[in-house]
């Protein structure tokens, strides 16, 4: 497989990723649960265009198509791949979170929500 170009943009990995598995965008699609004309809107669009897949969606394609990687689609989406969660770092968080009063884990969570939705609109 080549080496995909730093500049790469989705739709050139979308094409990339068609030709590599040799599916189409009805099949893609399928396998990540949206609508072809959302791929073929991802298709067709260059970074600066209009917003292109939420995470769950990105996600769903390094899952689906395990040749690229999250690092990789998320950069050609223009958007920051989440962080890595081990075993180990989310026993980590929960022990820390029982730890906190019931006001601070409020507080906590009103705090990941807003990272998360910062994280899903690409802000």
């Amino acid at each position: 497989m080549d080496t995909p170009d730093r500049t790469e943009d989705l739709a050139q990995l979308l094409a990339r990723l068609k030709d590599t598995y040799g599916v189409t965008e009805t099949e893609i699609a399928r396998r990540i649960g949206t609508g072809v004309s959302t791929v073929n809107s991802w298709s067709n669009r260059t970074r600066g265009g209009k917003r292109g897949p939420n995470r769950e969606k990105l996600r769903a394609l390094a899952r689906e198509f395990p040749k690229f990687t999250e690092a990789e689609i998320f950069a050609a989406a223009g958007r920051e791949a989440p962080g890595p969660l081990s075993p180990d770092a989310e026993a980590r968080i929960i022990e820390l979170w029982r730890g906190l009063t019931e006001e601070q884990q409020r507080a906590k969570l009103v705090e990941l929500r807003a990272l998360g939705e910062m994280n899903r609109t690409g802000q």
